[in-house]
């Protein structure tokens, strides 16, 4: 819905002003791309037979949480990795994308703080690194990182 679609009330006071303001603010920085991180939930067949719902849900339930308006959070289709799923991408401005695999909303929640709020990947969640492979399998077994590693730290 957008802010046209909205019915509108009497603005009484500064503090109406403001959350109208806000709710503006909140509805466009998204659209005009103003965004520094972008969370994808892939939402293919297989990743919602596997859980993506409650990935999406509770990545959507941080980012109201969190305040910021500068973090998008939008599904795709499947990406191939079915054997991952459910799986969330994480994409910093200016850093490789992170391929979050196996989640659910503890998972999500975490990967959702420590990542898109602090800027620091989650290596045990994380599937893929830009190219790179590794992380742990589901049952907490390492997989076999590339050569490059120190791009996990």
């Amino acid at each position: 819905m957008s802010p046209a679609d909205t019915p509108v009330n009497k603005i009484r006071s500064l503090a109406d002003l403001t959350a109208i303001k806000e709710r503006t603010q909140a509805d466009t920085a998204l659209r005009e791309d103003g965004y520094h991180v972008r969370c994808t939930v892939h939402m293919g067949t297989c990743g919602i037979a596997s859980g993506a719902r409650a990935v999406l849900a509770t990545a959507m339930e941080e980012l109201a949480a969190s305040g910021r308006l500068d973090v998008r959070v939008t599904t795709s289709g499947c990406i191939g990795a079915c054997e991952h799923e459910p799986e969330m991408t994480v994409e910093v401005l200016d850093a490789e994308p992170v391929l979050y695999g196996y989640l659910d909303p503890d998972k999500t929640r975490r990967v959702f703080k420590e990542h898109v709020l602090g800027g620091k990947v989650v290596p045990e969640l994380a599937v893929s690194l830009g190219d790179q492979v590794g992380g742990v399998d589901p049952h907490g077994r390492p997989r076999t990182p590339k050569p490059d590693e120190e791009k996990w730290s």
